[in-house]
């Protein structure tokens, strides 16, 4: 499957003026009789059919794998891919005895995974120690189209604003070593640990950004730019912005609607960038608090109206969102499937309220793994346990 912007596809985007959408999706391979962790991922590349090797690829620990959807236009071709990726892998992975479960840390106890054989991921051992105990962190990234680095960076600023609550609808790693972490997303917490992990800086310029890049790897924070892990950033390997503050969501649907919804506040975006309009300069630490609300609330609780600094419930903060990219929703034609996703999320909550409401009606950790295994495959979700 290749990752790579067609030629075709570039020209349509081009002659329409409309933005070419990709997700790449991080999973925990989980054994198949119990809810711990399994390092299996060389046993599920064995079992891959050759149609998807092109968009699956290795992660940092044994425990996880990757999925990279193609480009595209349509919203809907880019839900039949993720489909696609998503049944295709967890059907290697059953053959290979194990389960694909799209969560965000691991919910039960289990040793600690060791990393995959990959010089680079020896390197980043090697330097930076055991930043990320455990067994593997899984996020989603989605990357957006931009006409050139420069206007990338302009987009960069404007977005600082509008990605905690973003993260917040993400939030699907309640759970850690067999409890309730007290966070929606755990993950979130545990990726702060590495020294390059938050939200962008305000950036002056496309070379202000590559500067920072080089002082960067000069002080030893990174390996190179593929660790430059700020919550957005352009990609190093397309021509793109790529959104990264998300845990992988539970079903290929929610991820759509992030897609969607990243989609058309980037449009919405790029539309001030062209006009002039300046990104508001919000303060560093005013984020930080916002992230670590949207980690620990998720989107059940309160994130920050960044407008007026005051705490809002974060629901109502993603309507806003949704209402102020409403019209880059129409223009690609995504407006009514994101207006049901929306509903669909609000009847049923994120990821972690999912799993908690689960966890609260008598189900176990290894209930709950069971039902994250079967909405990452694409199964109808079963109700919750009376």
């Amino acid at each position: 499957m290749d990752t790579a912007i067609s030629p075709e596809l570039a020209t349509k985007a081009e002659r329409d003026d409309l933005l070419t959408l990709g997700v790449e999706e991080e999973y925990l391979l989980v054994d198949a009789a119990e809810p711990r962790a399994a390092e299996a991922v060389d046993a599920v590349f064995a079992e891959l059919p050759g149609e998807l090797r092109d968009g699956v690829q290795h992660e940092y620990y044994r425990t996880q794998i990757e999925v990279a959807s193609p480009p595209q236009l349509e919203l809907d071709e880019l839900a039949a891919s993720l489909h696609r990726l998503r049944s295709g892998v967890a059907a290697a992975a059953e053959r290979a005895g194990v389960r694909l479960v799209a969560v965000g840390t691991a919910p039960a106890t289990g040793q600690n995974a060791r990393i995959v054989d990959d010089e680079r991921y020896h390197r980043m051992r090697q330097r930076f120690g055991d930043l990320s105990p455990g067994q593997g962190m899984c996020g989603t990234h989605v990357h957006v189209s931009i006409p050139d680095p420069e206007t990338g960076v302009q987009v960069l600023n404007h977005l600082r604003p509008w990605l905690p609550v973003l993260q917040a609808a993400t939030a699907n790693s309640p759970l850690f070593g067999g409890r309730d972490t007290g966070y929606a997303s755990w993950r979130s917490m545990m990726w702060e640990r590495w020294p390059t992990v938050g939200p962008t800086p305000y950036l002056r310029s496309h070379e202000h950004y590559l500067t920072l890049i080089g002082d960067l790897e000069a002080s030893g924070a990174m390996l190179d730019a593929g660790m430059l892990y700020w919550y957005a950033r352009l990609s190093a390997s397309y021509p793109t912005v790529e959104i990264r503050m998300g845990d992988v969501m539970p079903t290929a649907d929610d991820a759509v609607l992030l897609a969607a919804l990243a989609r058309a506040l980037v449009g919405t975006l790029l539309n001030e960038v062209r006009a002039g309009i300046e990104a508001p300069d919000v303060e560093h630490p005013l984020l930080m608090a916002a992230h670590w609300r949207a980690a620990h609330d998720g989107l059940e609780g309160l994130n920050i109206d960044m407008a007026t600094r005051e705490p809002r419930p974060a629901w109502r903060l993603l309507r806003q969102l949704f209402d102020y990219v409403r019209p880059e929703l129409d223009r690609h034609g995504d407006l009514a499937t994101v207006t049901a996703l929306m509903g669909r999320l609000h009847e049923h909550g994120t990821g972690a309220a999912r799993q908690r409401a689960m966890l609260a009606s008598g189900a176990s950790v290894g209930d709950v793994v069971d039902e994250l295994a079967r909405a990452t495959r694409g199964e109808p979700e079963n109700p919750p346990i009376d």
